[in-house]
């Protein structure tokens, strides 16, 4: 039974002759009872008293040994067993975390699935911004998860009637005519997925990268700042060609 812990045949010998018997017992009494050879006794020995499976004394200038009791054996295994299990859990959870690989999405249905299932996971909070037609079509579940307490900011490109809190409209200019579609959707503070329309066919990237989550979290409190500044300052900045030139140079 000990080997399939991972001792060793001559491990297990040893403890169970020690384990057989109420005395302690010295290491050529070990050999004669386990069967292990005396060349390979000591060595054996050690790695059990390391193991704290077998105890070990000195009498008289001679090594006594004896075994851990047997409830006590169970013990300490199915200790170490379940350290083992938690173990293995942590790395299999900081494996999840690491993967930094950032991943290319194309099709509008795949990105709009993709983006639906990040939305029903998200458990801290949302950051999502899109045109309006996109917008509608999440806003069930953005309301949804804010009356579940997650924290949901939005913006939109065009007006939506919403019981969102956090929601900055953005109203592009008829001027504005290099103003392009997208989406840009963040999920605590752990995945992002940025998508756009090139050569009339939507395509995205979806990454964990934490470098990546930053800029593009940068990038939407960037639109959120300029929406509400435009909305704010409106007719001042109508009147400021050199402004204006600059902000319908941005294409998102």
């Amino acid at each position: 039974m000990l080997q399939k812990f991972g001792f060793s045949q001559y491990e297990s010998k040893v403890y169970e002759s020690l384990a057989a018997t109420m005395q302690p017992m010295d290491a050529s009494m070990i050999v004669k009872q386990s069967g292990v050879p005396k060349a390979k006794i000591y060595e054996v020995i050690s790695r059990m008293v390391e193991k704290g499976m077998v105890l070990e004394s000195i009498s008289e200038k001679k090594k006594l040994y004896t075994a851990l009791a047997l409830p006590l054996v169970i013990e300490k295994l199915t200790a170490e067993f379940q350290s083992d299990i938690q173990e293995l859990e942590q790395q299999r959870l900081q494996k999840e975390i690491v993967d930094d690989r950032v991943w290319s999405l194309k099709a509008d249905a795949s990105i709009e699935a993709q983006i639906r299932q990040l939305l029903l996971e998200a458990k801290v909070s949302i950051r999502y911004s899109s045109w309006k037609d996109d917008f509608q079509k999440c806003l069930p579940i953005l309301e949804e998860k804010e009356r579940a307490g997650i924290q949901v900011e939005a913006l939109a490109v065009g007006e939506v009637l919403c019981s969102l809190k956090n929601l900055v409209i953005m109203e592009p200019s008829e001027e504005h005519v290099s103003l392009e579609r997208f989406r840009l959707l963040i999920v605590d503070d752990a995945e992002v997925v940025f998508a756009g329309v090139e050569q009339n066919a939507w395509q995205a990237i979806k990454t964990r990268s934490q470098p990546f989550v930053r800029v593009f979290t940068d990038y939407f409190y960037h639109d959120m700042l300029l929406s509400k500044i435009t909305n704010r300052y409106k007719d001042i900045l109508m009147n400021d060609k050199e402004i204006m030139n600059q902000l319908l140079q941005l294409r998102y």
